[in-house]
């Protein structure tokens, strides 16, 4: 029974660090990385288009 709570707590532990260390990647990427918010998506360029994936994915695993 020690065993099955120590492992749901190193989970529950594991969880929460990750969910702290996207939502602290995504406050360094919303003051680093450039806003395509008001730019049509289907004009970017590659690489533009691979920021906006980036910063897409790094969102929503922070709000997970």
């Amino acid at each position: 029974m020690a065993a099955d709570a120590v492992f749901y707590n190193f989970l529950n532990y594991s969880c929460s660090m990750k969910k702290k260390t996207f939502q602290l990647i995504a406050k360094f990427n919303k003051a680093i990385l450039p806003k395509y918010y008001k730019r049509d998506l289907t004009k970017l360029k590659k690489w533009e288009k691979a920021v906006v994936g980036y910063k897409y994915w790094i969102t929503t695993n922070a709000l997970e």
